[in-house]
């Protein structure tokens, strides 16, 4: 049995994340104390007797994406598992179904399935679009008919949640939306903090004035807030304007599952609003477990997808005979469509000593046999080629356009040895 809690402190110092009773102490200030019924002595085997509460503490759970070639049975258990943690209420970052299609009975088909896991929780569901839900525009008014608002707010014990529409048009935030959030920002000058939910992390796109995104900030100037995220499939933290970005790995959805190195993980983030604002916890889903240690079976399908046959690739990376650590190393094809030259296919992040293993479907399962262009960029962690990160190596290498290095896969077992200069 595994049990793994990845936790990252906010805003207060680093403590256990764990799950209190949520009951309040009452009347005079020593009112905590009366909480326990017990004789205390001169010398007493306990640190203290204030219970970790307070009337406007509160926890939540956030789900990340399920969709973008969904897992079978993960999403619905961790219904379940949400469950026995008993949270106020869950929040989405969006990717809630497959999406993609005209078809109406198809479209409602996933989301009558995806309704039917919702309704098992024990708490509110809080709905939030992703560009799998809101495709075409077929789709956006289908999730019009069926939810209405594709943005909206809420207050809850004095903290602004904000759901935000990051395909509003597609890998956008419009003009009527930010306007919205200003006059909601506006109408709540003196909230304790501000929690953001939107799908994509349109922050690492390369021109945020044409997404919107810097105007939606600049609403947020001068608040205390944090934002929270998916699209990706990998957990990475952000900080941008002093503030904390967060995004999200998968509850279910599309990943290669290569672990905590990688941020590639099945989990929920588990929120605990203190006074000067947020604990946030990241609980992976095999460590929540019953007390007979038996999730729920369930019916879930996972999305069918062609693979093909894939055949091992390690190697080592160095530069001018050193080693690269923790560079991303990716293989491109030769694209068959209209609207991009290049289609990448899979990647490997290097070790301390260079050396390398690459995954294209699932967790270091190699590459299918063919002819590839290798780029490589080294940031000091997995490269999700965001506009901020810094890249350690000659720019020629970091893009397929401009890299001259290629690799032949064969049946059986293949090795790539790079130098670069």
């Amino acid at each position: 049995m595994k049990r793994v809690f990845l936790v990252v402190a906010v805003a207060i110092p680093l403590v256990a994340a764990a799950v209190y009773s949520r009951q309040q102490p009452t009347g005079n200030p020593d009112a905590a104390t009366a909480e326990f019924k017990i004789t205390t002595e001169a010398k007493n085997p306990w640190t203290s007797l204030k219970p970790n509460t307070d009337p406007d503490q509160f926890q939540f759970a956030v789900v990340t994406d399920r969709t973008g070639g969904h897992r079978a049975k993960i999403f619905s258990r961790a219904v379940h598992q949400i469950n026995l943690l008993q949270p106020e209420f869950v929040m989405s970052v969006g990717d809630l179904i497959e999406g993609y299609s005209k078809d109406e009975a198809k479209v409602a088909a996933e989301w009558n399935e995806f309704d039917g896991y919702v309704k098992k929780f024990q708490m509110p569901f809080f709905y939030v679009p992703g560009n799998h839900d809101l495709a075409n525009k077929e789709q956006v008014e289908w999730w019009g008919g069926r939810y209405g608002r594709k943005y909206y707010h809420f207050v809850y014990r004095n903290v602004l949640f904000l759901a935000v529409n990051s395909e509003d048009p597609v890998s956008e935030v419009s003009a009527e939306q930010t306007a919205y959030f200003k006059k909601a920002l506006e109408e709540n000058p003196n909230v304790k903090w501000t929690l953001v939910f939107t799908h994509k992390p349109l922050w690492t796109a390369n021109d945020l004035e044409k997404n919107g995104w810097t105007a939606f900030e600049k609403v947020l100037a001068g608040r205390k807030y944090t934002m929270f995220c998916g699209h990706v499939h990998r957990y990475q933290k952000f900080v941008r304007n002093g503030m904390n970005y967060y995004q999200l790995a998968t509850t279910g959805g599309g990943s290669r599952m290569r672990g905590l190195r990688f941020g590639e993980f099945d989990h929920i983030s588990w929120i605990t609003m203190k006074k000067d604002g947020p604990l946030i916890a990241n609980v992976l889903l095999d460590g929540i477990l019953p007390e007979n240690l038996e999730v729920p079976d369930s019916e879930e399908k996972g999305y069918e997808r062609k693979e093909l046959k894939t055949y091992p690739l390690a190697g080592r990376v160095t530069f001018k005979g050193q080693p690269i650590a923790s560079a991303t190393v990716r293989f491109y094809k030769k694209s068959t469509t209209k609207t991009r030259l290049w289609d990448y296919v899979a990647d490997g992040l290097t070790a301390a000593d260079g050396t390398l293993v690459v995954s294209t479907y699932t967790a270091f399962d190699g590459l299918p046999a063919g002819e590839y262009v290798v780029s490589i960029v080294a940031t000091g962690g997995y490269d999700g080629g965001e506009a901020e990160a810094v890249n350690k190596l000659p720019a020629k290498y970091a893009k397929p356009e401009t890299t001259p290095l290629t690799v032949t896969i064969k049946d059986g077992a293949n090795r790539l040895n790079l130098d670069l200069d």
